[in-house]
């Protein structure tokens, strides 16, 4: 029983009390898709640059990590979003 007494319920005191809270959840949770579709384009845009560079290894590079030519330019040509 201990645990239950424990819970609260915020109670708004008033109206502008409410709309101050919902417009902080609301910006908080704005925030938070904003910083996510930021993470992801950073994501993406890394992902391109490594496709790139190996589009720009030597077969010798290549060779000491295990790739070839032909793997290394389908991979260097994939769209950034796959």
């Amino acid at each position: 029983m201990d645990t239950i007494e424990t819970i609260r319920y915020a109670r708004p005191v008033s109206g502008a009390q409410t709309d101050q809270q919902s417009r902080r959840g609301f910006v908080g949770r704005l925030v938070f898709v904003l910083r996510s579709a930021a993470k992801q384009i950073d994501r993406m845009l890394e992902r391109r640059r490594g496709r790139l560079a190996l589009l720009e290894m030597t077969d010798e590079q290549l060779k000491d990590i295990g790739v070839s030519r032909c793997d290394a330019h389908s991979e260097g040509i994939r769209p950034f979003w796959e």
